[in-house]
């Protein structure tokens, strides 16, 4: 297959890129090189490019900046993906899409699967869940992801900023610095490494399009991550419980966002267990250090 990338600069579109190119063609593209807000450009590249899938990676993921400038989360996460749908669908290629847990309202007690009706609480969460409208005009598989972690891109440059959470837990951990970890919002954290294997098994094996939830299996909170990760870097660790309720966040988060993965799962596709995830992610981590 002939694969367009988006948002290549991104740990996940860096690491699906990088799975891909083993058997595939692949052309990647960062936000500098495509602007997804830049409607006419998206058409000519998509055109010029004739790719037989166009995954995007491309996102405004700044969930508190969103509050301040919904506008240009809209204009990424929506009419963005909005641009690509349409070109996807003049060129006839498949279009991978990711979206987030954040579609939902966090109020359930039970994994949120592939049913479950969204309810966004912040204009990230609104602007993600227009964007998977749009994507269902082109031919589809919506991934949801969550508590993205880890990637290619390790080892960091000295100075540059992590990208996800769980990476600046880590990074505090090594450091020898206090972590703190919330003890009441569950999740089921996406590993990019595993995010890019089942979007390579997904295109190859070709199922019915829809959405997908592409998530570790098993589910557990924030302090739970944290305290396996410590165990496995090895290294003393200050981890300090905290709840939601005690930290001043301009966007509403979903408390309770844990996803199942069963649909995926009945594909054949199976996610590893967050555990095994955060083991192999310190692993590199350990490597590079």
């Amino acid at each position: 297959m002939k694969v367009l990338v988006t948002g290549a600069g991104g740990q996940l579109a860096h690491a699906v890129a990088a799975r891909m190119k083993v058997k595939h063609q692949v052309i990647s593209l960062t936000r500098k090189e495509l602007d997804l807000t830049r409607y006419l450009d998206v058409m000519d590249v998509v055109r010029e490019e004739q790719p037989d899938a166009i995954i995007n990676g491309a996102a405004y993921n700044d969930v508190d900046g969103a509050e301040d400038d919904p506008v240009a989360a809209m204009a990424v996460n929506a009419f963005g993906v909005r641009a690509l749908a349409q070109a996807a669908v003049a060129t006839r290629a498949v279009l991978v899409h990711f979206s987030t847990d954040f579609v939902f309202d966090g109020n359930a007690d039970q994994p949120y699967t592939e049913q479950s009706i969204p309810n966004p609480q912040s204009a990230y969460a609104i602007s993600k869940l227009i964007g998977e409208w749009f994507a269902t005009e082109a031919q589809h598989y919506i991934l949801r992801v969550e508590s993205l972690f880890g990637g290619g891109l390790l080892p960091f440059r000295e100075g540059r900023k992590r990208g996800s959470s769980l990476d600046r837990i880590a990074d505090a951990i090594l450091a020898g610095e206090e972590v703190r970890a919330f003890t009441d919002r569950t999740v089921t954290p996406s590993y990019v490494d595993d995010v890019a294997e089942a979007t390579a098994v997904l295109l190859a094996s070709k199922p019915p399009e829809g959405i997908y939830h592409c998530v570790g299996s098993d589910m557990g909170t924030w302090m739970d991550l944290a305290a396996h990760l410590a165990a496995e870097l090895k290294r003393p660790s200050r981890i300090i419980p905290v709840q939601m309720a005690s930290m001043k966040l301009k966007a509403k988060r979903p408390q309770f966002c844990a996803l199942s993965n069963v649909k995926l799962r009945s594909l054949g596709i199976v996610m590893p267990t967050w555990q095994d995830a955060v083991s192999r992610y310190a692993k590199a981590r350990l490597n590079v250090v």
